[in-house]
């Protein structure tokens, strides 16, 4: 197979699977089974599809941890698409469509899902594989995912005449989600699939099917491409344009309206993860049903899904439950509840409290840092800076810092002076004064910062130069910045 563009899409920041999943850290970067993140391992199992590097669009605030996952596992890509803003699937699918034109090559664009979980990644491949002819005849593909359950928690997609010598089926129907007696009735007719998200499509296809049937869609993704700007692996659309671009999935503005739209079937252990009871279904189990990751110890339980991020967890005499612990927030449920898990984020934005949005650590392009302790008129926190990266020169209005290195050199610059400091080394730094922290060494730069002032908001600083393009965003704090 060539010519196939991989799209991932990486956008997204759902709350059914917190406190693990955040806004500021959400699925797709969650490592929930083996040892890569859902981002990782669906650039991974692309190794048994001849393709060019994956094109990939996220939300502008995810850039960073986008770009990291694909250094840190040496994945290379076509470059990063930035939305300014959600504007859901099929304005994200025409930005990709259009930036693969670009280069002169009409590619058939793979659209896949950042945060599905997909077992037996060879059907996937042989599915993909069936799907290339009905591409480059310009049909517009979908994935249909034989169902395994009558379950009510996906849409579904009805087949209609064979198509291709019985590899594909033209669509009949797009159903929403159903209740439970009309899903045992998809199932038993062996007609229905739980529709996927996933399709392939060559480029021009799509955007000529977007243009007659949503055409101020395209024209708003066309205006919001027109002045791209390149900032590292990263492509800049034009927000106002894009700002402007009507709200709509792929399904409803292209899928269900073209008339050269092709189910192919897919038999692949697929899920898109969607609940803590969806990810304990996926998952390897004991002996007692069990399904546990981290430091967990487990005593007449049965059935249940333990997830530890830091702490030893421990239970006794459950069945049918969730436990997820991390730094600063533990969920308990039943399994049988756990989609009401939104309500506790929507409970946590209404009284304007931080974990929904941010873990207690936090990374960032730099490194990472760990609130690690606040008080009155003091946070302290633990900051690692990898090997030749820079925080950006900044001042406090509020607040001054002491900067104490654990392992590795910090270079500083402290005002008018610029040092170096190694282990149980440390530096002051006023309030008002000029500074900056650098790695310029081989191996990861820890140091304890203590925060001590009126004000420790995160919105206290002022960049004075930035290499991440962060000049014109003051929202971070030192151990932020």
């Amino acid at each position: 197979m060539s010519n196939i563009l991989p799209v991932i899409m990486a956008g997204g920041s759902g709350s059914r699977l917190w406190p693990l999943s955040r806004q500021q850290f959400p699925k797709q970067f969650l490592t929930l089974l083996g040892n890569d993140s859902m981002l990782q391992t669906t650039a991974q199992r692309l190794k048994g599809i001849e393709h060019a590097p994956a094109l990939v669009i996220c939300n502008e605030e995810h850039r960073f941890s986008v770009a990291e996952q694909f250094r840190a596992n040496a994945i290379k890509t076509s470059g990063i698409i930035l939305e300014p803003v959600g504007r859901n699937t099929a304005p994200a699918i025409a930005l990709a469509a259009m930036q693969a034109l670009k280069n002169g090559d009409d590619p058939l664009l793979l659209v896949l899902a950042a945060d599905h979980v997909i077992k037996d990644e060879a059907a996937f491949c042989a599915s993909v594989e069936q799907a290339v002819p009905f591409a480059q005849a310009d049909k517009l593909v979908t994935f249909g995912i034989v169902p395994t359950a009558p379950e009510t928690g996906y849409g579904y997609i009805k087949r209609g005449e064979v198509q291709g010598d019985n590899a594909g089926f033209s669509v009949a129907q797009f159903v929403e989600k159903t209740n439970l007696s009309t899903a045992q009735d998809y199932l038993a007719s062996g007609e229905y699939y739980w529709n996927s998200g996933m399709f392939l499509f060559k480029a021009s296809t799509y955007l000529a099917e977007l243009k007659a049937h949503h055409p101020d869609m395209f024209s708003a993704c066309e205006q919001a491409m027109a002045a791209t700007q390149a900032d590292l692996d990263f492509i800049r659309v034009d927000k106002a344009a894009f700002e402007a671009c009507p709200d709509d999935s792929v399904d409803y503005a292209v899928m269900e309206k073209t008339t050269q739209a092709v189910v192919v079937p897919m038999d692949c252990g697929w899920s898109d993860v969607g609940s803590w009871s969806a990810l304990w279904e996926v998952s390897d189990k004991d002996e007692h049903g069990n399904a546990c990751r981290g430091d967990v110890i487990t005593v007449d339980t049965r059935n249940t899904y333990v997830h530890a991020s830091e702490k030893l967890v421990t239970t006794i005499g459950l069945d049918d439950v969730v436990v997820v612990e991390t730094k600063d927030a533990i969920l308990v449920a039943k399994q049988s509840e756990v989609q009401q898990v939104k309500k506790i984020v929507e409970h946590l934005k209404a009284e304007a409290r931080n974990e929904w949005q941010h873990h207690r650590e936090v990374y960032r392009p730099w490194g990472k840092y760990d609130s690690i302790d606040n008080g009155d008129r003091f946070q302290v926190k633990r900051i690692t800076v990898k090997p030749g990266e820079k925080l950006s020169i900044q001042i406090h209005h509020h607040r001054a810092e002491h900067w104490i290195v654990v392992t590795g050199t910090a270079k500083i610059t402290n005002g008018d002076k610029d040092i170096l400091l190694t282990e149980n080394q440390s530096t002051y730094i006023p309030v008002g004064v000029v500074h900056a922290l650098e790695n310029p060494g081989k191996v990861p730069l820890e140091l304890i910062e203590v925060q001590s002032g009126s004000y420790l908001g995160e919105d206290d600083i002022v960049r004075f130069e930035d290499r991440y393009g962060r000049l014109d965003k003051c929202n971070y704090s030192p151990g932020a910045a």
